[in-house]
């Protein structure tokens, strides 16, 4: 069913917190023209009444008040990464409103990944060190991955000493987790897509 410029935006999930069926209530609406009067766009600013976070939609004036496009967009998964880690992430995108959640399945997105590339001895933490080794990530990513690996941890064992995560730190891990999937899985795809001989034409 399509969306509608209403006075409240129907999406599943809420683009920031990823929290279920949210209430996005509208607090502004505005309609804009381009420089020559044309391109003109009716939009409403709704609020997600969990999170606060702000979502613009337009819709052409005069229309049905079908959105037209809605601002931020929520963030899909690529489906070329393979369907173990693309679950765990999926399923950690979801749960940002569960911060100590998503740390955790991302920590499972990124062990993952590696054993499909073979590295599948010793802990998380040994494991990124021996992909650099073998230059199948950077140095940097590997530093970047050792936050996420000793966040994980923390959870999992329940040690007093570390502070919870927050929205901020599931945010930063699920960015790793998926550039970690971009790296080596869906920009390899993309590279083997564009080698491969155009068709002939009729």
């Amino acid at each position: 069913m399509p969306l509608r410029l209403v006075t409240t935006l129907n999406l599943p999930r809420c683009p920031h917190c990823s929290v279920a069926t949210p209430y996005m209530g509208a607090v502004h609406h505005c309609e804009t023209a381009d420089s020559g009067g044309k391109r003109r766009r009716s939009w409403k600013i709704y609020a997600c009444g969990v999170c606060g976070g702000l979502v613009t939609a337009f819709a052409v004036p005069g229309s049905d008040n079908t959105v037209v496009e809605f601002y931020p967009s929520a963030q899909i998964v690529e489906q070329t990464i393979p369907e173990r880690p693309r679950s765990y992430l999926a399923q950690a995108m979801e749960s940002r409103h569960a911060p100590a959640g998503a740390v955790m399945l991302c920590a499972s997105a990124v062990d993952a990944m590696l054993k499909l590339r073979g590295l599948n001895q010793g802990s998380l933490y040994a494991r990124i060190d021996k992909a650099v080794a073998d230059h199948i990530i950077t140095a940097d990513m590997a530093q970047w991955a050792h936050a996420v690996r000793l966040d994980a941890n923390d959870q999992r064992h329940a040690d007093v000493a570390a502070d919870l995560p927050t929205t901020s730190d599931a945010d930063r891990v699920i960015d790793f987790a998926n550039a970690l999937a971009e790296f080596l899985f869906v920009l390899p795809g993309r590279v083997q897509r564009g080698i491969q001989p155009a068709p002939p034409q009729p």
